[in-house]
């Protein structure tokens, strides 16, 4: 069902002829690194945070972690992330195919700066069996981003 209205919402988009599926999980950047052939860092991985109550997507590249004082200090909170069990029922999609197409309205979705490191990305498209091949623009404009962040440390 996820990767349906991730589908759906891309067609809007003019984008969903760039949906990837495998056979190989991509439900961590490491599985889907490995299955679309590319380096880590390229994997646009979607964590989910509940700020204020409310839950918010945050893309990072693969390798990125949170910095907790970065996000502190422009969230004002707390990096809470969003209890795996309770992430489809905030989002609409499950972990390990959380993506920010298709999603349910009024989430929030900010793209880390970490992203820019690269020309191509690849986040999931709402399933462990997909992604979708975009350039940073390209996500900015599929993703309905409501910000850049600067809230990763890369190592």
């Amino acid at each position: 069902m996820a990767l349906e209205k991730a589908t759906a919402y891309l067609n809007t988009k003019g984008f969903g002829d760039r949906i990837i599926l495998l056979e190989d999980s991509t439900a961590t950047v490491v599985e889907a690194a490995q299955a679309l052939g590319v380096e880590p860092g390229m994997i646009a991985k979607t964590l989910s945070f509940l700020i204020d109550g409310e839950p918010v997507l945050i893309l990072f590249e693969g390798t990125a972690r949170i910095d907790n004082k970065k996000f502190k200090e422009f969230f004002h909170t707390k990096a809470k992330m969003i209890p795996a069990d309770e992430v489809e029922g905030y989002i609409g999609h499950a972990i390990g195919g959380v993506c920010p197409f298709g999603i349910k309205e009024g989430v929030k979705v900010y793209l880390d700066e970490s992203l820019k490191r690269f020309d191509v990305v690849y986040p999931a498209a709402g399933n462990d069996h997909s992604a979708v091949k975009l350039t940073i623009q390209e996500l900015e404009q599929a993703a309905a981003t409501t910000d850049w962040v600067d809230v990763a440390k890369v190592e």
